[in-house]
């Protein structure tokens, strides 16, 4: 017999309130597409892996344009399969249904041993080639907070060489690289010496590399983790941001307990200022992406469809807590 307080019932609630709530106010009646954004001007990207969709990139700017985001993640992995013809008929129908590109996902491997990190950089031209094509003009890739051998000052250096060599292959294709900090007190204390977790640490870390096109990936879950605020959100340009992340914590868990593997939906539980977060992006006039990256459970279980109904109504509910005072 399942009882109230049994895991799968209360697995199963989630679940149905994710769908109900979704289904309920994710469309305006009779269109199938969401309301008209409002004077915001970040867009709210769907990252289909990060709220466990799998979809092909055509599969996923069709998602994107049912659900009513108004952008879609790139996977330029993929376009190597792709005729220039097949390409073209992509960004035709990405530009047709009203969407952009938000972030592609970084495919060097930086944190590694040098080896690696050698033959991602071989193959980096290439990509940022078919990158370019489609029009795509942001990647983002996100930092380790810490390390097992090399000290702070080790770390720093060997990062700044590295992410410099990425972002200059990346600048001869117009294209921007975001660095996500993380901030999770829990990821941090696995790691014998601590690496760069906040924002002014990152900022250091973007000046060293000083190619001009290097900003930041923020992630309002690593933001709150990290004690950051909006005043040092404020400090930042429209320009120096290149991708952002929304997300929400469980509650009744202690922020020091909180593990990076395990969160809510924008604006799900009000553990995180997300208006907040949302009104200093609003206010610096960042025009780019805006994706749920919760990493949860539930959610992931839900099929497509129900789970990016249930995304874009958290985003906007989320967006929808801004004043607008500003």
């Amino acid at each position: 017999m399942i009882t109230d307080a049994s895991p799968c019932r209360r697995e199963f609630l989630v679940r149905t309130a994710l769908v109900t709530a979704a289904v309920a106010t994710a469309f305006t009646p009779g269109t199938g597409r969401t309301a008209e954004p409002s004077a915001r001007r970040f867009k709210l990207a769907l990252s289909p892996g990060s709220i466990g969709v799998r979809a092909s990139q055509t599969e996923a700017i069709q998602l994107a344009h049912r659900f009513g985001f108004e952008a879609v993640e790139p996977y330029g992995d993929q376009w190597a399969r792709l005729s220039p013809a097949e390409l073209t008929d992509l960004i035709a129908d990405l530009k047709a249904k009203g969407l952009v590109w938000a972030a592609a996902g970084l495919s060097v491997e930086f944190r590694r041993d040098e080896a690696a990190f050698a033959d991602g950089l071989k193959r980096l031209p290439d990509l940022a080639v078919a990158l370019e094509k489609a029009e795509v003009t942001r990647v983002g890739t996100w930092l380790t907070p810490g390390h097992g051998t090399l000290t702070y000052v080790q770390n720093f250096r060997q990062h700044a060489r590295r992410l410099r060599e990425v972002a200059r292959v990346l600048a001869d294709h117009g294209l921007s690289l975001g660095l996500e900090y993380v901030g999770t007190f829990t990821s941090r204390a696995r790691q014998r010496f601590p690496f760069v977790h906040n924002l002014a640490e990152t900022r250091e870390l973007i000046a060293e590399i000083g190619t001009g096109n290097v900003g930041v990936v923020l992630d309002s879950w690593h933001w709150w983790q990290a004690g950051d605020t909006e005043a040092d959100l404020l400090t930042l340009g429209a320009k120096d941001i290149i991708s952002a992340d929304l997300n929400d914590a469980p509650a009744g868990v202690a922020k020091d307990q909180q593990q990076d593997g395990r969160r809510e939906l924008p604006a799900a539980t009000g553990v995180i200022e997300v208006a907040g977060f949302l009104n200093a992006l609003d206010r610096l006039g960042y025009a780019g992406p805006v994706r749920a990256e919760p990493f949860n459970r539930a959610l992931n279980d839900l099929d497509n469809d129900p789970a990016c109904a249930a995304t874009i109504e958290a985003l906007k509910k989320a967006a929808a807590l801004m004043s607008r005072t500003s």
